[in-house]
């Protein structure tokens, strides 16, 4: 469940996340009702997913300072996600989402962790500022739930060393895939962004060859959260 992330590394993560969407914000025009998220994810059964979301709003006409925001995530009439603390989910959702946004700032950002196969949306956003107005924005996200991931990717070059790369994408920034390798070395592992709901991890193994390795399977298995898990294998040729 949530409690179980390293909050560490999501603040970290989504610090990163915020510059990106100040920048999107401020290219969006001021004077109307618009949400931008993504239509369609690709997300792995078991796994998380956050749903990017910037939203933007008619400029108030009263002098009124906004100082109040109610977001909420749902799918149909039923609320899934919210930044109401305390607010009682249904037994589907609970504990299974988080509103990472910052409404003040325009960010809708949400968060779903165990997802299931029936999380296939489509999920829309509505925002509330009792001040002014409220608003349900048309456009929708919907979640393709693939029940098993995609064999990483994998290469190995052998020069005086022996250098194996394993990569694979994803949508859980927050709990990133755990690699294994059958053969010992120095393994490094790096995470990037691809698109705004997508990400890249890649683990890779050094090590100085032995005449015992050669013709020998070098296997890359990846372990996602959730449980999942792929492997890939190529034959060494020293």
């Amino acid at each position: 469940m949530l409690k179980g992330f390293r909050v560490m590394k999501l603040k970290l993560w989504f610090s990163f996340l915020l510059l990106n969407v100040i920048h999107d914000v401020q290219s969006q025009p001021a004077s109307k009702w618009i949400a931008n998220m993504p239509t369609n994810i690709p997300v792995l059964q078991g796994s998380c997913v956050v749903i990017p979301c910037i939203y933007t709003y008619p400029k108030p006409t009263s002098k009124g300072i906004l100082n109040r925001w109610k977001g909420f995530w749902m799918k149909g009439k039923t609320i899934i996600s919210t930044n109401i603390p305390k607010w009682k989910l249904t037994e589907e959702f609970k504990k299974r989402t988080q509103f990472l946004g910052k409404l003040q700032g325009r960010n809708c950002t949400m968060l779903l962790d165990a997802v299931r196969p029936t999380d296939v949306g489509p999920f829309h956003f509505r925002i509330e500022m009792p001040q002014y107005k409220s608003f349900t924005y048309p456009n929708t996200v919907t979640l393709d739930v693939k029940s098993n991931p995609e064999p990483p990717s994998m290469s190995v070059t052998v020069y005086e060393k022996v250098t194996a790369s394993c990569t694979v994408s994803h949508s859980c920034p927050t709990i990133l895939p755990r690699f294994s390798w059958t053969h010992s070395g120095s393994v490094s592992t790096r995470s990037k962004k691809l698109n705004t709901w997508q990400w890249e991890t890649v683990s890779t193994l050094s090590f100085v060859p032995k005449s015992t390795d050669s013709n020998m399977p070098l296997n890359c298995t990846v372990l996602y959260r959730g449980g999942k898990r792929a492997t890939s294998s190529m034959i060494l040729s020293i």
